[in-house]
């Protein structure tokens, strides 16, 4: 709660008194006046003086919101301080959201002014040190018009617990005060009001300034997490000019007097809210250091890759053999496609050797503690076995659950699955699932769940029925105790916007919309783009980011295809944004073209849309009891 902002970190020597004048306002507005510090005084456009020194604390502020007709003191309280010589009106208290007191001593203006600029140092340095994004501009596209125009809702940041902030997001919320730019004024510097936030959608937030009541006319959005956007009570320690927008300066006679009714008791963002964002957005990959990656070519096995770029945790790899670096891969560093180095000899992975027989100077292994840890498993007991059945995120076809099959057991919990019907005779489509993986199933999962089992190619007796495909197939099921069965209170709904990386071209981040839910799993669409382009994700992917990530790390982020490219995708048009190939792009890997045609021409495999979505993060029964 916005209890009274802490404007300077030094201690008053005043002793405390509850005895206040009628005329004392509540503790946490007079740490809100309209205040400035480096004395200089504006003018407002109807050329009246516009700024008043308060001869008691030395305060700064709008003259026509001063006491008595000198205009001499900011309050009643500095005016019967100043007179009677009592110790009232410290300026640190007022400062530091304490109500004056009859025995606050009175301090002399130079040793005031030279504490705060002390303090706006201190707060100028903290910004300095801030890591700031210029943001990417799409041109054509705004996430505040989109969402406006057609009342979309979005995820909330704390849905995306690897994103910046997303930790630590708190209750920011609709009605939060903040300082920003004014930008309704003719002055010739920079001045700031305060604004309350309309409305959340991720990172952004549609903003208002005071006074404008219900008038929307000169609502706009801005990144929360940008650099222009401060807490209440920046302004006072900075000494930068609170100035009301010139449409509505006239609005009110007495602006002090309307900020000290309307800011109290209301929030605002915490006071080292600028120092978590730029501590959140400090990546532990650096470039030049080498980690073993998923072959896009052979996705059995892994390489050697090399550190390129990091933008907003992304890694661009460059495969270590790539002479001229366009060989190269995109990953969250999160992702579980990244290991350190000596991952796969340890679990018994494929792996190809580098013709690069040492290091190159300046590379150097990124340590092991880096990389996302996985979950232990017991496979002392009973456990996963080659050849049992099962169902899967085909990464061959990210819009399908396949029927697939347990081709191989690794160490730690590893696990080599194959497609029923697609796979290559050497097993080089072969694709490394973890045990505790959410993107593997068991036998009735996509059954129960109502989501449409796509079955192996060119099996014939339709509709498909597990009980008859292991029986001439010979096989069991993997036993369903040993999933995942964990699902998280992830707080996403349907029809929430996003930013998810396209996993068919993972260097892409596009606009998005979660259009199912089936308990932790998602179902996410590219907006402008047909269904067989959506892609199954798990609600903790490393994927997927709020509205406005691309903004605040300076990623490129690809708006939604036009209504006329909508209406007229032909196969060129699809292949230009998703080409389809055999090598693996993303976290999961691409059909062919020929395959693409085929599926297309022949029986299309829709989800439906039933009463198994579940939209609760609730951990219901979703598996059905195996048939013997």
């Amino acid at each position: 709660m916005f209890d009274g902002y802490d404007s300077c970190s030094e201690d008053t020597s005043s002793s405390s008194s509850s005895d206040e004048s009628e005329e004392e306002v509540a503790p946490l507005p007079s740490s809100l006046p309209i205040i400035k510090n480096n004395g200089q005084v504006y003018t407002y456009p109807d050329g009246k003086s516009g700024m008043a020194t308060c001869e008691m604390c030395g305060m700064v502020g709008v003259r026509d919101a001063f006491y008595s007709k000198t205009k001499r003191f900011c309050s009643v309280s500095c005016s019967r301080s100043y007179s009677s010589n009592s110790k009232k009106a410290s300026i640190l208290a007022r400062l530091q959201g304490k109500p004056p007191t009859k025995k606050a001593k009175v301090l002399q203006k130079q040793p005031l002014v030279a504490k705060l600029a002390a303090y706006a140092q201190y707060q100028a340095t903290l910004q300095n040190q801030a890591k700031t994004k210029a943001a990417v501009p799409v041109e054509g596209f705004s996430w505040g018009n989109y969402i406006n125009s057609n009342s979309f809702t979005a995820a909330p940041v704390t849905c995306f617990k690897h994103a910046p902030m997303g930790t630590c997001w708190g209750d920011i919320s609709e009605g939060v005060r903040v300082e920003v730019p004014n930008t309704d004024c003719s002055l010739p510097t920079k001045v700031f009001w305060i604004a309350g936030i309309v409305k959340l959608a991720g990172y952004n937030a549609l903003l208002r300034y005071e006074g404008f009541e219900n008038d929307s006319s000169l609502d706009f959005w801005c990144n929360v997490c940008g650099s222009d956007i401060h807490p209440v009570g920046w302004c006072a320690t900075s000494g930068k000019p609170l100035v009301p927008p010139r449409t509505i300066q006239h609005k009110y006679t007495n602006w002090k007097a309307f900020l000290v009714k309307r800011l109290t008791g209301a929030k605002t963002l915490p006071p080292d809210f600028s120092q978590k964002v730029s501590e959140s957005m400090q990546y532990p990959f650096k470039t030049s250091m080498r980690v073993e990656v998923v072959d896009k070519t052979h996705l059995c096995r892994t390489r050697v890759a090399v550190v390129e770029s990091v933008i907003g945790g992304r890694l661009r790899l460059v495969y270590e053999e790539s002479e001229d670096k366009t060989d190269d891969f995109w990953c969250h560093m999160y992702s579980p496609l990244i290991h350190h180095i000596g991952w796969s000899r340890s679990i018994g992975h494929r792996f190809k050797r580098s013709d690069i027989t040492k290091k190159q100077d300046g590379h150097f292994d990124a340590p092991p503690h880096l990389f996302m840890k996985v979950k232990e498993v017991d496979a002392a007991g009973e456990w996963f076995k080659e050849g049992m059945k099962l169902e899967a995120i085909d990464p061959l076809n990210l819009s399908a659950i396949c029927v697939a099959t347990i081709r191989k057991v690794l160490a730690d919990g590893y696990l080599m699955i194959g497609i029923d019907g697609s796979e290559a005779a050497d097993g080089s489509d072969w694709f490394c699932y973890h045990a505790t993986s959410p993107s593997i199933f068991p036998v009735g999962f996509c059954e129960i769940n109502m989501i449409e089992l796509t079955p192996p190619r060119g099996y014939a007796k339709l509709p498909f029925k597990w009980f008859d495909y292991l029986r001439e197939s010979d096989s069991i099921a993997a036993p369903v105790k040993l999933f995942n069965k964990e699902v998280p209170n992830h707080g996403f709904h349907v029809g929430m916007k996003l930013e998810a990386v396209d996993l068919m071209e993972p260097r892409l981040v596009c606009v998005a919309t979660v259009t199912r839910i089936i308990h932790r799993l998602l179902r996410i669409h590219f907006d402008g783009w047909e269904d067989e382009y959506d892609q199954w994700v798990d609600c903790e992917s490393p994927d997927l980011y709020p509205v406005g990530w691309c903004q605040l790390t300076g990623y490129q982020l690809q708006p939604p295809a036009p209504q006329s490219s909508r209406d007229s995708q032909s196969s060129s048009s699809k292949q230009k944004k998703k080409a389809k190939s055999q090598q693996y792009k993303g976290h999961k890997k691409m059909t062919s073209l020929q395959l693409k045609e085929e599926l297309l021409d022949g029986e299309e495999y829709s989800f439906l849309q039933g009463a198994s979505d579940q939209e609760s993060n609730g951990s219901a029964s979703y598996y059905i009891k195996q048939e013997p």
